[in-house]
């Protein structure tokens, strides 16, 4: 999920805004089912609009809402499936992320699985280390997207330097070799990663992982090793399997930044009722926001500030799920949003936000 389209969408603000996000099956015949699914959402999202607009005023919309089926191969779905609505806007987004079968009709979008988009939509490079070749490819999640052919990939050094220590007769001369080898191949990746701002996953033996990593100016950008088998020669698998190592990192970040908000909490930095954590995310205070992947809740703005809790989002003036807009104020104001189901979250509650100041 790029920045550029989460602003965007979270920016906009129009009369109505309509939001439907289901969860899709990738495979056949499964994916079947998912126009069924769809066209239910659809028609509940066109009711919705004309209950609470009429009709006149929300033609246009009402025709995109008739249209956009026949935009949707349900062949092509993922995890799931969000459909951002609006006189001004006609967006489609697959995510590969599960959510909750919802409508939203308000005066923004509910761009609450972008965020998590967002949040966990990683660009990686994986550095393919191995006695046949030695190339730099490019990944997002669990996807090659290209390679990288410049001055330094793929490499044209001898690769069969790369022989594992305990295979070679005169392991002395192999290891000095392997290291001035090593140390190139590193200081190559290390400048594609100054470039970038992209971390490494290196495919290699677990021999050469650990030898390679004694020579890494720098350590931190290699997030860890997969071996290439006979069993995961393909680019598929071999990206599955680095993307393992990719979204494992992601939970542990997720951990830690719960655990920055429980020591929070003894500083005094930690604010858990709904209104005033608009408040802050509104001025600019909000440093880190946790929010429970399962919590929302509709809500009126009765004054700048100041929030009331409802239950019936047809009400005019109703956000369906106020979760999403201050999740986007404390992105926008530099600071860092997450949604998460994971355990440790239960002892601060649904929804809370770690202060600046």
């Amino acid at each position: 999920m790029k920045r550029e389209k989460l602003e965007k969408l979270a920016t906009e603000k129009n009369c109505p805004c309509v939001t439907i996000s289901m969860n899709t099956n990738k495979n056949y015949p499964d994916n079947q089912k998912d126009s069924i699914v769809l066209k239910t959402l659809l028609n509940e999202a066109k009711e919705r609009v004309i209950k609470e607009y009429g009709q006149h005023p929300v033609i246009e919309l009402i025709g995109k809402i008739n249209h956009v089926e026949s935009q949707i191969d349900v062949n092509f779905n993922l995890e799931s499936l969000h459909i951002f609505l609006s006189n001004a806007t006609d967006e489609i987004v697959r995510s590969a992320w599960p959510t909750i079968d919802a409508v939203h009709v308000s005066e923004s979008f509910a761009v609450k699985p972008l965020v998590k988009m967002f949040n966990r939509t990683e660009e990686y490079m994986m550095l393919m280390l191995t006695q046949s070749n030695v190339r730099l490819l490019m990944a997002v999640n669990d996807a090659i997207v290209g390679e990288i052919n410049n001055d330094d990939f793929p490499f044209t050094n001898d690769v069969n330097e790369l022989a594992d220590t305990e295979t070679v007769s005169d392991a002395k001369q192999t290891e000095s070799q392997t290291r001035e080898f090593f140390n190139k191949i590193d200081k190559a990746v290390v400048r594609m990663s100054n470039k970038t701002d992209m971390k490494c996953v290196v495919i290699s033996t677990s021999d050469n992982y650990n030898r390679y990593l004694k020579m890494a100016d720098k350590p931190s950008i290699y997030l860890g090793w997969t071996n290439l088998s006979q069993d995961n020669k393909g680019n598929t698998s071999v990206a599955k399997d680095a993307w393992k190592i990719v979204s494992a990192q992601q939970a542990l970040g997720r951990a830690e930044a719960i655990k920055e908000m429980q020591e929070a909490v003894g500083k005094g930095l930690v604010i858990t009722e709904l209104s005033e954590i608009y408040r802050a995310a509104k001025d600019g205070r909000g440093d880190l926001l946790i929010v429970n992947d399962n919590f929302h809740q509709a809500v009126k703005v009765t004054d700048e500030f100041s929030l009331d809790l409802v239950t019936d989002v047809t009400l005019p003036g109703v956000i369906d799920d106020i979760t999403s807009d201050i999740a986007w104020e404390v992105i926008s104001k530099k600071g860092r949003a997450m949604f998460t189901t994971q355990e440790e979250l239960k002892t601060l509650g649904d929804i809370v936000l770690k202060v600046r100041y």
